[in-house]
């Protein structure tokens, strides 16, 4: 038997995977569900020490320090040594007040792209719903959205440095504050 024989019937090959692209809203809604059901699940139990997040073929895991060990910030190269001690004492001044946090564990961006200015700066007034950063995670940009109007008091993190969820980007001044 020959593959090429008219009489013969061909076997069942599966056809390569052909698919559209994916409409943005489309994932926007996915990342929303899977998010939505991780807070979900993390509100009803004690914090884990790791978690897997899978929804279809895609899947996240994130693994948390003991609870004993804090996270230390890391001055970047080249600032003042005084700054990041600034930046702490603003940052710790306000820990109560409203923040933008981040929507996701990946790395913080402040601008579009590369060379870019910045989505908001210190003292920029911002409306709720208003892009103010990106989150890049496993290759897709997760805008970070304020979710109140108010105005930019600190840039609480570095660009490019990694996030967690729901970790404080920006402190915020209320609009009634302001």
């Amino acid at each position: 038997m020959t593959r090429n024989s008219p009489d013969t019937p061909e076997p069942a090959v599966p056809e390569p995977e052909q698919t559209e692209p994916a409409d943005q809203g489309q994932v926007g809604e996915v990342l929303e569900q899977v998010r939505g059901e991780a807070i979900r699940l993390l509100e009803e139990v004690p914090q884990p020490r790791a978690l897997r997040v899978q929804a279809g073929g895609v899947s996240v895991d994130v693994e948390w320090a003991h609870a004993g060990q804090a996270a230390q910030p890391v001055a970047p190269a080249g600032n003042d040594p005084a700054e990041p001690a600034a930046q702490g004492a603003e940052a710790a001044a306000a820990p109560d007040g409203p923040h933008v946090t981040a929507p996701a564990v990946g790395v913080f961006y402040r601008a579009p792209e590369p060379g870019a200015d910045p989505f908001v700066a210190e003292g920029d007034t911002v409306s709720a719903g208003q892009q103010v950063a990106i989150v890049e995670a496993m290759k897709l940009m997760i805008p970070v959205e304020a979710e109140q109007p108010g105005r930019i008091v600190t840039v609480l993190k570095d660009n490019g440095e990694p996030v967690e969820y729901g970790e404080r980007l920006f402190a915020l001044e209320p609009e009634d504050a302001a």
